[in-house]
Order: structure tokens, then sequence, then C-alpha cells
């Protein structure tokens, strides 16, 4: 499948449904199943290095007053969380990784590798 490293905060906010379209300099002429990987930037929140979720990627618009194209992405499924190393630009996992699961198996999945940053004094 057709992957694309995005920061991991943006991928929940794609889960949650706030997060529709995703900004990016370049466009591709791929359409359909994307898979989402969270960076391995550590955002509050997010689980970083790990795919997440599928999203489909419906269409491409460019918009020359940003000088950026927006991706018009809708949730496919959330997927059981896989290791992966992020690459630049689309890359792609291999099919038999990712397996779609209930959002209940999902939180229960997830919780554990979130990142939540220590509060100072909490040592």
């Amino acid at each position: 499948m057709k992957a694309l490293s995005v920061r991991g905060d943006y991928i929940v906010d794609m889960i949650a449904g706030k997060k529709k379209i995703e900004y990016r300099s370049w466009q591709t002429n791929y359409r359909g199943p994307l898979l989402m990987c969270s960076t391995t930037k550590k955002v509050a929140g997010a689980a970083p290095g790990y795919a997440l979720c599928v999203v489909n990627l419906k269409s491409i618009e460019y918009s020359s007053w940003e000088d950026l194209y927006y991706w018009h992405i809708e949730l496919a499924d959330v997927i059981k969380p896989v290791r992966v190393k992020g690459q630049l630009k689309l890359f792609n996992v291999d099919d038999n990784l990712i397996m779609p699961i209930s959002r209940k198996e999902f939180q229960l999945e997830v919780e554990p590798l979130i990142y939540m940053p220590r509060r100072k004094g909490t040592e």
C-alpha cells in the first residue's frame, strides 16, 4: 500500500474527523487508499513511528495563493498500529502488515504507545 509520513498529532485529527485536507508542496497522480504513518518526532498525544490508519486520497487541488497542494482525504479504517520507518514522498508498505481493527481495539492498542511529555517536578 502507498504510505505517507505525517506528524502524529495530524493523524490523530484525521482519525477524529477534524482533518480532511493534508497540505503538501508537491502532488502525485496517485488516488486511493493511503497508509498514514506517524513521524518519529515526539508530539504530545501521538504515537511516534507507527502507521495508524488508512485514508482515501480523493483528490488534489492546487492553491496558487498559498503555492500548496490540498490533498482531500477521508478516513477509511483505523488499523492495528505497525512500526514503520517513514520516508519522504510516497513509499510502499507491505499490505500484509495492515490489519483494520475496531475503534475500541484501536484505543487499547494505541494508548500505551502515546507520547506524553513529563512535567517538570514529576520525576
